[in-house]
């Protein structure tokens, strides 16, 4: 990847200031795209992935609060980069949660709860997105989704639900929004940061035989955020986990 290859776009990702969402923060802005870092409650966080991001020549970094689950918050972020920017080249859709939880102790608050966060922002955030989306001519999303949207997790069955509806998402909008804006996911496997205990059980099954970091997943997006024929496609990135 050229390292700047992006120079004079303008990317937006969500829930950037931790993990994985830093990683590719950093990674578009090292490209040459001017980074939106959107956080919800990880303020302190975000404002050090925008002080590394400004830190380097020609860095640019713009932080916005905003609750993706709420259409409001969401209208209200695009129409701040609109006036900050007057451009959005790609959106990356990383916010999310995990939980785990036995079936019959699942409340409606913990599904609804999963829903918003990982499958409902996706849709709010690509249609507040769009204009600007479509002026970019392509415009690209990236949505995160994860390997537990392709192979079953029955303790946490409400969470692998909402991302194989995130997959399914991006097939649709793949469709739906060609051909003037790319739409395409990346399913991670255990991503893991310094200091976590290793996952042991994934490293015996992937055929890799380690975790994945969230450089790695970073990689993925940058190759996506400037591939021009790939669409509705979602990557599986985890060591090859998902063949076993």
């Amino acid at each position: 990847m050229a390292g700047q290859a992006l120079t004079g776009k303008v990317a937006l990702v969500t829930g950037a200031g931790k993990r994985i969402g830093r990683s590719i923060a950093l990674q578009l802005a090292r490209d040459g795209a001017a980074v939106v870092v959107n956080y919800l409650r990880s303020r302190a966080e975000a404002e050090g992935v925008a002080r590394e991001i400004s830190a380097n020549p020609g860095g640019k970094a713009h932080l916005i609060c905003a609750d993706v689950t709420r259409r409001e918050a969401v209208q209200g972020m695009m129409a701040e980069v609109e006036r900050e920017f007057g451009r959005l080249d790609i959106l990356v859709n990383n916010a999310g949660v995990f939980a785990a939880m036995p079936v019959e102790k699942l409340t409606e608050e913990h599904w609804d709860q999963m829903m918003d966060t990982n499958l409902k922002a996706h849709l709010l955030t690509v249609q507040a997105a769009l204009p600007m989306l479509r002026r970019a001519a392509p415009g690209r999303v990236i949505n995160i989704t994860s390997l537990g949207g392709l192979i079953p997790w029955p303790a946490s069955t409400h969470y692998c639900v909402s991302k194989a509806g995130a997959i399914m998402l991006v097939k649709c909008l793949a469709r739906a929004l060609a051909p003037d804006v790319l739409v395409n996911g990346i399913a991670p496997g255990t991503v893991q940061f310094p200091g976590e205990a290793p996952d042991e059980v994934f490293v015996r099954r992937a055929p890799l035989k380690r975790t994945g970091t969230g450089e790695d997943i970073a990689q993925a997006v940058a190759y996506l955020a400037t591939a021009d024929f790939v669409t509705g496609q979602v990557i599986a990135v985890d060591g090859g986990r998902s063949l076993a």
